[in-house]
């Protein structure tokens, strides 16, 4: 596929929306200690594409003022059709639609204390074809449930002009209701001295040839890769009491993206360990309010989720059964979130997390086809596509439901340009 021609993006607007001085108090907000965790996470970079045949200045005079948030405004002269594909598109093209959230250090003679915007969000006007929505989000402030009710209530005002108030509940704020029975809090502080800087979920350079590309698992798949594991007779079946464990579609989706993503890592680098007792491991944040002890409302506003960490030898993932060795790992993973263990092993995997991820040896997911993100309708109908871009390549994915029909998935991988046949000849099986 040939290089996408540059194109450029110009700032049209920027505005900040705040209540008048005085007006409102100042509070403070103590992190749990999941909001600390999650400072690891970074930046969600997450862009909503939308039809909208008007020029721009139809968006900045009828459009822009009912949605009052702080927002920067530009217009771009790139393919909106191009931009919404499943084809491969340019990272760093998509890069150019995303808000910058920067971080501001206040430094005084005994400490320097961190000064970090929760938010950013851009609109970009695509003339006489569409609109872009993109959001940049600091995850220490929210999960992605809490985002997701965010932006569909946001959505919800604007379609409605503000005269619709039931339709979303509000979200609760109350941080207290999170508790730390395991002392993790303390864990994870120690994490941030012992690792400073050290982001290895969180925001990257953009290598300039990246490219991001969109698969679609469709209905049919799903069921032929779910009977397989089913009814698989390997030796990891006899060690699972496969009546206690669901192989649901997320688990299987995220086993046939592991097993493909850490084959498309060998052959790029080869094998990362001649050991083939090596760990190969697979990581996804799950919500918890339905299983935190004290039940947590799902309107609850902040962090609250847990690990699904799933370890695996590499000479069970890489082989012939590896997809059917993962999807029960996976499985196994999020039936023992429904037991209690919430956060077990947790801190075990806090002491291992550097050198997990500076060996290369994991696999990540971004969002849930939970969140429902084509629901997300600002009055101008469901999104033409949505869109994660904060996703490294060759060691994490996006996984969404589908615009088009119920049941399919969409999974975004980012791989270098120079790297897609070979890409495309791991996935073809897709």
């Amino acid at each position: 596929m040939a290089a996408e021609t540059s194109r450029s993006v110009k700032v049209i607007d920027q505005s900040k929306v705040a209540p008048p001085p005085g007006s409102v108090s100042t509070t403070a907000v103590a992190l749990t200690f999941i909001d600390v965790r999650c400072l690891f996470l970074g930046h969600t970079h997450r862009i909503f594409f939308y039809e909208l045949p008007h020029p721009t200045l139809y968006f900045t005079q009828t459009i822009l003022p009912h949605l009052s948030v702080q927002v920067t405004t530009v217009e771009s002269d790139a393919d909106f059709n191009h931009s919404v594909a499943n084809h491969a598109r340019d990272v760093k093209a998509l890069k150019s639609l995303v808000p910058k959230l920067p971080l501001h250090c206040l430094s005084s003679s005994s400490n320097t204390t961190h000064v970090v915007p929760i938010m950013a969000i851009q609109f970009t006007v695509f003339p006489n074809s569409g609109i872009s929505v993109s959001v940049t989000l600091n995850h220490a402030a929210a999960d992605g449930r809490s985002f997701n009710h965010f932006l569909k209530f946001w959505a919800s005002m604007n379609r409605s002009r503000g005269e619709d108030l039931t339709s979303l509940s509000l979200p609760l704020h109350n941080k207290d209701i999170i508790e730390d029975p395991h002392g993790l809090s303390s864990i994870y502080l120690e994490d941030l001295r012992k690792f400073g800087n050290l982001n290895p979920m969180g925001d990257h350079q953009v290598p300039p040839d990246n490219v991001l590309t969109t698969l679609v698992l469709k209905q049919t798949k799903i069921k032929q890769l779910k009977h397989w594991i089913a009814t698989a007779d390997n030796q990891q079946q006899s060690k699972i009491n496969d009546e206690e464990i669901r192989i649901s579609t997320f688990a299987v989706a995220c086993a046939f993206m592991w097993v493909n993503i850490m084959k498309l890592q060998e052959q790029i680098r080869g094998s990362l360990d001649d050991n083939d007792d090596m760990l190969y491991h697979f990581l996804a944040l799950a919500d918890c309010r339905e299983r935190f002890g004290s039940k947590i409302p799902a309107t609850y506003f902040g962090n609250c989720v847990t690990l699904i960490y799933a370890p695996i030898k590499r000479r069970e993932l890489m082989g012939a059964n590896g997809m059917v060795i993962a999807a029960k790992a996976i499985g196994r993973q999020i039936y023992e979130l429904g037991t209690g263990s919430v956060f077990k092993g947790e801190e075990k995997f806090s002491s291992s997390r550097g050198e997990i991820f500076k060996a290369g040896r994991v696999v990540t997911v971004a969002s849930s086809p939970n969140f429902r993100v084509y629901e997300t309708d600002f009055g101008w109908g469901k999104p033409k596509k949505v869109e994660m871009v904060h996703i490294n390549g060759y060691s994490c994915f996006s996984l969404a439901e589908s615009r088009e029909e119920d049941g399919e998935l969409d999974i975004g991988v980012v791989v270098g340009r120079d790297r897609l046949d070979l890409f495309n000849a791991i996935f073809e099986q897709i």
